[in-house]
């Protein structure tokens, strides 16, 4: 069959389809920017859904939808070349004949299975419209491929699995938590989304058939986006090396030490392949490091680092040993919470402190630290507090806070020590938007 005629079925089927309902995200993409904006993150944390929610939302301002071109390039009728690509165009302009060039809102899901895509893309915003949306998953897409290949002409948005708001949105639950009503059901919820995580196809999932898909998630990222591109022969070693990671989550990570481990197993590896790894899980988004907390890059940089996890379920499916420890389960998202809300793809905000005693969070904001939080399940025994309490203090005294934060699952009060405040805050509290905030 000829290209054009199936593109122009594809616009044309689009065109005839109803409008997509969608769950609310946080994170909103703008409709008035004359730039090309590029939605990256994890595979199937809802991107495609959420270039849907801004068509809905364009239609409703009164754009035309036949005005709008939505190509998904995972279509198996689809295997285009750099060449085929003008096609899209050539069709389009065939059906819509009237419709001026500048009027078309272009929307591009997965366009990096085209080889050279960004070329067109440039064409198209240099030539034609400056309203484009693109959408990639895999490591081709990264935010620095993009900003290279763009040359300044886009901006870049990150999406996450669901947030412990947005889960409960999908679940129609009222997040008022200032209803008694309510409070008991948000919850109950919190540590359903704490154990289970937040990618959208596994919500009210069993629990069998939830594994799977997030095994399954777990290995296209291991072998598309890890061994395809970056031609990773040692598969066993990459498979054994990010469930390291995973094993050791918010703990001081030593590269070092995972190296000797595989050596005195009889295992041949090179120690830089497992640095190189580590480099890549962060790119395709499904593990993240900190760094200990100093005014000198340098420094910083020379530090152990400690890895967290791109999401709670995920995070139980590869372990199978946190599924019931929710301080880890806890620090893992109180990290994700603070990466999204604190940090951007270009400045990393979140470090940890370590002196004496040591700090789980520390987030650093206009070239200055504007908190610094412990996280613990519970602190009802008197120890685990005072633990908690003197790894804070100092935290505060050296970064000259007056307040700080300790992180539980469901308890709240405040402490006065030596001066300093402190607020013990529920989690579920701190994750609901407008309840919280540390600037």
């Amino acid at each position: 069959m000829d290209i054009k005629l199936i593109i122009k079925e594809i616009i044309t089927s689009f065109h005839a389809s109803p409008n997509v309902d969608c769950i609310r995200r946080n994170i909103q993409l703008p409709t008035n920017i004359k730039k090309v904006i590029t939605v990256i993150g994890v595979r199937r944390s809802g991107k495609t859904y959420l270039l849907f929610d801004t068509i809905t939302k364009l239609i409703n301002e009164g754009v035309p939808k036949t005005h709008i071109l939505y190509i998904n390039f995972e279509d198996e009728r689809l295997l285009l070349n750099q060449e085929d690509l003008d096609f899209i165009l050539q069709a389009y302009r065939e059906l819509y004949p009237s419709v001026e060039d500048k009027d078309i809102w272009f929307f591009f899901d997965e366009i990096q299975n085209v080889t050279a895509w960004e070329k067109f893309i440039r064409r198209i915003y240099d030539t034609v419209s400056k309203n484009i949306y693109i959408t990639g998953s895999n490591s081709n897409f990264l935010s620095t491929d993009i900003a290279t290949s763009l040359r300044g002409r886009s901006i870049n948005y990150e999406v996450y699995p669901f947030s412990f708001d947005e889960y409960l949105r999908y679940l129609n639950i009222d997040d008022n938590i200032h209803l008694p009503k309510n409070k008991a059901l948000i919850i109950n919820k919190y540590y359903d989304f704490l154990k289970n995580g937040g990618f959208p196809e596994t919500i009210d999932v069993e629990l069998r058939l939830r594994n799977e898909i997030l095994r399954n998630y777990f290995y296209v990222m291991l072998y598309k986006d890890l061994i395809e591109r970056y031609s990773i022969t040692s598969t066993n070693i990459l498979k054994r090396y990010i469930e390291k990671i995973a094993d050791n989550i918010g703990k001081p990570f030593s590269v070092n030490k995972i190296y000797n481990g595989f050596k005195s197993q009889s295992y041949k590896l090179d120690k830089n392949l497992l640095y190189e790894i580590n480099g890549i899980t962060e790119k395709i988004y499904l593990a993240f490091s900190i760094s200990k907390f100093d005014y000198s890059a340098k420094k910083r940089d020379a530090s152990l680092r400690k890895m967290y996890f791109i999401d709670n379920g995920l995070l139980n499916t590869l372990t199978m040993g946190y599924s019931e420890d929710y301080g880890k389960l806890l620090e893992n998202y109180v990290y994700l919470y603070l990466r999204q809300n604190y940090s951007s793809i270009y400045e990393q905000n979140i470090f940890y402190h370590k002196g004496k005693q040591e700090c789980d969070f520390i987030i650093y904001d206009n070239k200055k630290v504007i908190a610094a939080m412990q996280v613990s399940h519970n602190v009802s025994d008197e120890q685990t507090l005072k633990r908690e309490i003197k790894g804070l203090t100092e935290a505060m005294e050296l970064y000259k806070l007056n307040k700080g934060f300790i992180i539980t699952s469901e308890q709240e009060y405040t402490v006065i020590n030596d001066g300093f405040e402190i607020a013990i805050i529920p989690a579920y509290k701190l994750f609901m938007k407008n309840e919280i905030s540390f600037r």
